[in-house]
């Protein structure tokens, strides 16, 4: 859509949820596009209402009643465009309703075009519910019952460098196609497949295709093996998103006539303003959303992107499972109290139980930001493993070497060069002080060098990755302006040391703090920098440690303040806490007084930083 973005003032946008719509005003203000009005309803796509558009009327009539304008007429149809104090001039949505997009992708080697597909439907915004390989190490005859069982809402099938040996794809699709694969919505559609291999094999992929299959054939995704191309098979998903799952979809094909810009998977839309923000300002960045079930992971490195799903690390629905990949004794060491191990299995049960419920009391609260921070770590340990160099490319090693490995190559994902670390979902935005979102970000990521920290403030994220697609000012203002509240900043070396020996020198000049002193190894220490405050810091790491420009090399740079100011974090990495029980208590109690984490239990300490 070709827009004059001199004529945009009004922009109402929706994300259609599994559960709620929330929907967004952005209006211009004195020459700013800024958040201005934001209403949530239920989700209508199930039952009894099965119809997708009656919840986005529901919240887009929150929205007017508290913006004094008329969006909607009597019928329930959104009014555009914008004539007064009547209508908007752009309406945009993006959705996870139904499950969101779920996929199956396919490729020849696991660790590579297989990957790659991974990676292009992470990308897009989908559920990868299975990856199929010739090398998976399953049988043909359980691949196919695996096909027959998935009911993904589309496939991507991949395979073979441009050029190469065509034998391997084909027998690939020879595999899904007597599978007859059924899509999720039933027999009144076809089920998309997408072919993203070898284009040389592209006519054998055709013939061996029947009516059941709605093929549709793009470039390769690897046309060699240096190099991915991605962007032509994560279009073809958003088009066929939208022209078969969203169009099968409750109401959908009403919603769809109603937008100015295609419909996005909610995720596919924070990665899509993640990059944006990243190329914009020339920075790295890690975003994570956290859920009851399930925690998306996103990153630009270098400008790569990458996102990954961890389908079993959420803080309700699959809680007990992050209790178990961790190990409660993992879980405990962040808990700076004594508490009895089967009363925490209890609350765990209890949480999945009733997974709506929310902390009542303080014990109850430092053990879910106890197990967030074990979620977060485990599911950036997947991230990494994911996001590497491409395998097979630069490494002098045998084929049987590149074949017989697990994961890629290299992770891209570097801790010492990230600039921005984004947080949002429940545990994260909705925390009672914003010390305890910045230090669950702190201790599950351990970011390294200086790294600035915030929070999507109303997860507002998807609306924006839709909007940059039409206005990719309005969103970068409204990202910077209302989006984000920053945190502050993180400073930590990078290095092991002996507690209590100095690990680095401080020297900060700002208009309203003015320190220098040393920082000893295992201390954590806040200082007072505010929202819209910035300092110049002089930072001396001492011998064995690393704050960007090697060891004992010194950095000078500027740092923003936040609602939660100045970490400085002498604490090492990789951050290792004390093993014995006793031990590590006494450590996190005089970490949770320096960041006053809980201040009740420190009344003087409130108000202060």
């Amino acid at each position: 859509m070709t827009i004059d973005p001199d004529n945009i003032n009004v922009i109402l946008a929706t994300d259609c949820g599994s559960t709620t719509t929330k929907a967004i005003l952005i209006q211009k203000v004195d020459g700013v596009y800024r958040q201005t009005h934001r209403g949530e309803a239920p989700t209508t796509v199930e039952e009894p209402f099965a119809d997708v558009t009656i919840g986005v009327t529901n919240a887009v009539t929150e929205v007017q009643e508290l913006a004094g304008l008329k969006l909607v007429d009597e019928n329930g149809k959104l009014l555009h465009p914008a004539k007064g104090d009547v209508g908007c001039d752009i309406y945009i949505s993006t959705s996870s309703a139904g499950g969101g997009l779920q996929m199956m992708v396919a490729g020849v080697v696991k660790e590579m075009t297989a990957a790659s597909a991974k990676r292009a439907a992470l990308g897009a915004g989908a559920i990868v519910m299975d990856t199929i390989a010739a090398n998976d190490k399953r049988k043909p005859h359980e691949q196919i019952q695996r096909i027959r069982e998935l009911r993904p809402d589309m496939i991507l099938l991949s395979g073979g460098v441009d050029g190469g040996t065509e034998a391997h794809v084909v027998q690939l699709a020879e595999l899904i196609a007597p599978a007859k694969p059924q899509p999720r919505f039933g027999s009144k559609y076809t089920m998309p497949l997408i072919y993203a291999g070898n284009k040389e094999a592209a006519p054998l992929i055709q013939e061996v295709f029947d009516e059941s299959i709605d093929l549709t054939i793009v470039d390769n995704l690897r046309p060699v093996l240096e190099r991915e191309n991605l962007g032509p098979a994560r279009d073809a998903i958003h088009d066929l998103f939208l022209e078969h799952v969203m169009a099968h979809a409750p109401g959908y094909d009403k919603l769809m006539g109603w937008t100015h810009a295609p419909i996005m998977p909610t995720p596919g839309a924070v990665g899509n303003i993640l990059q944006r923000i990243a190329e914009d300002q020339r920075i790295n960045v890690v975003g994570v959303d956290i859920g009851g079930a399930t925690t998306d992971m996103f990153s630009v490195f270098n400008g790569v992107f990458n996102r990954t799903v961890s389908a079993n690390l959420g803080m309700s629905y699959s809680i007990s499972n992050v209790c178990a990949e961790a190990g409660m004794d993992n879980v405990l060491r962040w808990v700076h109290f004594d508490m009895d191990e089967r009363e925490l299995r209890n609350r765990v049960k209890n949480k999945m139980i009733r997974p709506t419920t929310i902390p009542q009391t303080r014990e109850a609260l430092v053990f879910e930001q106890a197990v967030s921070r074990e979620a977060l770590r485990l599911a950036y340990i997947q991230h990494k493993e994911f996001a590497t160099t491409l395998k097979g490319v630069q490494q002098q090693r045998t084929v049987g070497d590149t074949f017989s490995q697990e994961v890629g190559g290299q992770t891209i994902v570097n801790n010492m060069k990230l600039d921005l670390l984004v947080a949002s979902g429940g545990v994260l935005s909705h925390a009672p002080r914003m010390h305890q979102t910045a230090m669950m970000l702190v201790d599950a990521f351990e970011p390294e060098g200086v790294t600035r920290l915030a929070k999507d403030s109303i997860f507002m994220m998807p609306h924006l990755g839709v909007l940059a697609e039409v206005h990719a000012q309005a969103a970068v203002e409204v990202f910077e302006r209302d989006c984000l509240i920053n945190l502050g900043t993180c400073i930590a070396p990078k290095g092991q040391g002996k507690p209590g020996k100095p690990c680095f020198e401080y020297e900060i000049k700002g208009e309203t703090l003015n320190e220098s002193g040393v920082m000893h190894y295992g201390e954590l220490k806040l200082l007072p920098l505010g929202e819209g405050e910035t300092a110049m810091v002089s930072l001396t790491p001492m011998r064995g440690f690393d704050l960007g420009h090697g060891p004992k090399k010194k950095i000078e740079t500027q740092v923003r303040g936040g609602t939660v100011g100045l970490i400085l974090d002498a604490r090492g990495r990789p951050l290792v806490l004390p093993e014995e029980r006793s031990a590590c208590r006494t450590a996190m109690t005089a970490w949770v007084e320096a960041i006053q984490l809980y201040p009740e239990e420190e009344p003087a300490a409130v108000g202060v930083g």
